[in-house]
């Protein structure tokens, strides 16, 4: 493992999700009106954004024919795929595909998940992450987590964001600490003067940008997002796209996402997910194709890729 500090989103990994006020409740410092965005097509969308290629960039992840399963059922099989460092990359497809299944086994969340079962190989830096002797809890210290629906803990805005740093014995410097992340995730400007007050009187879109400055804070390497915007109104959404964009000039992304539009927008690189079934009628997510965003809006090599961003399916 790298030696640098490198850590995971502290949110709990067995509350339940919270259900978030609206941002349609705007608080202090929040956006009423959003920037015009391209509208036009996903191929549209993918073209203009600009080409980042892998060349030269150290592979992150690197999933060698990865198969995760659950009580012996396999949810996802044959997953073959680099992550490049700061880069985003996103995971797209139908519902039931593995795409969050597959997110979860990269910081070994599955772990937690009983019967579940990860084979082939995940290496992060070169290291087998569930290679006998590694740790487990570690490996999350160094690849944070931030889930669907934001989860604050029942304490202050200041201690949210505090609760990792001093989890992990990391409280030199903890004012400026809480306020780098803050400032990364772009919220520290609307509640720099009201830190002590309860992270749960935040809006929507405030407390999960809250919960991306709890992951942040302890300097990870990678941030694993699954689905960060789904739960929330356009206006959240466009800040969340906006700070992906922002935050990837120093962390590795990996977003899962249902929605194609966002896909085009903030990712470098896509990888499409499909639903295979056998010939005894079980079925298992496989990786269908993985390129650069605008090859893959535009141009995809496969036929059931195709389909799928240009709504045939899906």
């Amino acid at each position: 493992m790298p030696d640098s500090d490198i850590a995971t989103s502290t949110q709990s990994m067995t509350d339940p999700p919270r259900t978030e006020p609206s941002d349609q409740d705007a608080q202090p410092g929040d956006v009423q009106e959003a920037p015009q965005r391209n509208q036009g097509g996903l191929a549209d969308i993918a073209a203009a954004r600009a080409e980042n290629p892998t060349e030269g960039r150290e592979v992150v992840f690197d999933l060698d024919d990865v198969m995760v399963s659950y009580n012996g059922r396999p949810a996802i099989t044959g997953v073959n795929m680099q992550v490049h460092n700061q880069l985003v990359t996103a995971f797209i497809g139908p519902s039931g595909c593995g795409k969050t299944t597959l997110l979860r086994s990269m910081n070994r969340m599955n772990d937690l998940i009983s019967g579940a079962k990860v084979e082939g190989t995940i290496r992060y830096h070169g290291n087998d992450l569930n290679a006998s002797g590694v740790d487990a809890v570690e490996v999350r210290r160094r690849i944070g987590m931030v889930f669907q629906r934001p989860n604050p803990f029942p304490k202050s805005i200041f201690d949210n964001v505090a609760y990792g740093m001093r989890l992990h014995g990391m409280k030199d410097g903890l004012n400026d600490r809480v306020e780098k992340a803050l400032r990364q995730s772009g919220l520290w400007e609307e509640v720099k003067d009201r830190l002590k007050q309860s992270a749960l009187g935040l809006s929507g879109g405030q407390q999960q940008r809250l919960c991306i400055a709890r992951a942040l804070a302890i300097e990870p390497d990678v941030v694993l997002m699954d689905e960060p915007a789904s739960a929330l109104d356009p206006i959240a959404t466009q800040r969340i796209e906006d700070l992906v964009d922002e935050l990837k000039t120093d962390y590795t992304i990996v977003i899962v996402t249902h929605n194609m539009q966002q896909a085009a927008r903030v990712a470098d690189k896509t990888a499409f997910f499909s639903v295979d079934i056998d010939n005894t009628g079980n079925r298992s997510g496989i990786l269908v194709e993985f390129d650069s965003t605008s090859t893959l809006f535009t141009n995809p090599t496969d036929p059931r890729t195709e389909a799928y961003v240009t709504g045939r399916f899906g």
